[in-house]
């Protein structure tokens, strides 16, 4: 597959493993529609390329991204003006859709598994765009702050529904009320991110993840897997995860996959899966229609 080309994003393949790289240093990788239009078609790129078995995220230059551009002053949050971030092609209704959420739901569908490198600051949307990735990985050098308050504005990019999932709602509400910047050793301390690196040691440390997963795993097994936990998280009732786990076992069991791995595993061979996720994927959600935003 051809690599794509993006004015705000840096993309590339390698061994299995892309890497999205949010590319305007010069102005601390801010987010623009421009972004938010680009990190939604790169998953799409992402989930058709079969090539990819997982994608890290990381930022160009000392920051991670640095929230919203603020270029556009005191409009820069109001949907109903011309300068806004937001255009009329995000509008439902009489709702103007977030851009952030929009980036967040879309990497909520990934069919592979994200893993975020933190680099720097990430404050704004630079940290709740960081929400939906599994598995977040900081520099010792990022800072972490959710400041909305201290715009006047809310959280965004469906942060009201990760946050407490991933920190607890107490944590979840003493950042987003003082809207303060934290450090790195906070971010770990309260579960945001799962390890801190030395600024050099940290895409390599997210690569070997990467690498773990890429050459060890069935990527159809682990496309269901991240639905299936992700999912999960918001089911009224186990009986909901044992209606997709008894779907998603019985599917898989029968695939040439499962077959791979046993047989690879008796043989102590590395496996050679042979299902795609872009042909084998298999529908395990017949109840859940399509959210009415997508």
């Amino acid at each position: 597959m051809t690599a794509p080309t993006f004015e705000t994003l840096l993309y590339a393949v390698e061994d299995g493993i892309a890497t999205i790289t949010l590319n305007r240093p010069e102005k601390l990788n801010a987010f623009t529609a421009r972004m938010m239009k680009e990190m939604i078609a790169v998953f799409d790129v992402t989930d058709g390329d079969d090539a990819v078995k997982a994608v890290i995220i990381t930022g160009a230059g000392r920051a991670f991204c640095a929230g919203a551009d603020l270029s556009a002053g005191g409009a820069t949050f109001d949907r109903t003006s011309p300068q806004a971030i937001e255009r009329e092609e995000g509008k439902v209704g009489d709702i103007y859709r977030d851009g952030g959420g929009r980036v967040t739901l879309r990497m909520y569908d990934s069919l592979k598994p994200i893993i975020g490198a933190i680099n720097g600051a990430a404050v704004g949307v630079g940290v709740t765009m960081q929400l939906p990735m599994d598995i977040r990985m900081a520099s010792t050098e990022a800072k972490f702050g959710f400041v909305f308050a201290r715009r006047g504005i809310t959280p965004e990019a469906c942060s009201s529904w990760f946050l407490p999932r991933l920190v607890g709602l107490q944590t979840a509400l003493e950042w987003c009320y003082t809207g303060r910047v934290f450090g790195a050793q906070e971010a770990l301390d309260r579960g945001l991110v799962r390890s801190l690196h030395a600024p050099q040691d940290l895409l390599p440390a997210a690569r070997a993840l990467a690498r773990e997963i890429a050459d060890n795993t069935a990527p159809v097994s682990v496309a269901l897997t991240r639905q299936l936990l992700w999912r999960m998280a918001g089911a009224d009732h186990p009986m909901e995860a044992h209606k997709a786990d008894s779907r998603a076992i019985q599917s898989r069991g029968a695939a040439g996959d499962a077959k791979e791995g046993v047989s690879s595993f008796l043989e102590k061979r590395q496996p050679a899966y042979p299902d795609k996720v872009s042909a084998d994927l298999p529908d395990i959600w017949p109840e859940w229609g399509e959210h009415p935003f997508k």
